[in-house]
């Protein structure tokens, strides 16, 4: 992914860009109070899909659909992206947002405990963001 102009000159070079959008993602969930948002770096993993993944659920169907627009919104502001595709809107228990490099998962709690992403992906390293 190439991100524009604006987000390379005021952003630390040194970091990978995956690892940069994630953490644009993530603010975005901490800031529609998206709860238990995780960042899952998934370079050092061999037969990996994509860079990372960032994880959070939310409490309803509402919720889960306004950190998604959070996400979408502040990732085409910071880099003009736009997702490539997105998945679950219809049942709004599990939200994909595929960034290509970066994949955004939005459950429901009981989703996401039934799914359990996190010991799927038992090898990445976890980064946790606070409310």
């Amino acid at each position: 992914m190439y991100f524009c102009d604006k987000l390379r000159n005021s952003m630390v070079v040194e970091k990978n860009e995956a690892m940069l959008l994630s953490e644009i993602i993530a603010k975005a969930m901490v800031s529609k109070k998206a709860e238990n948002v995780i960042r899952m770096d998934l370079r050092k993993i061999r037969n990996r899909i994509c860079d990372c993944f960032v994880v959070c659920q939310g409490n309803s169907a509402v919720h889960i659909q306004t950190i998604r627009d959070a996400v979408i919104d502040e990732v085409r502001k910071a880099v003009g992206e736009k997702p490539w595709h997105v998945e679950g809107e219809d049942k709004s228990e599990w939200l994909l947002v595929d960034y290509a490099n970066v994949v955004v998962h939005i459950f429901m709690e009981k989703t996401r405990k039934f799914y359990n992403i996190e010991d799927l992906w038992a090898d990445a390293e976890i980064t946790k963001f606070d409310n």
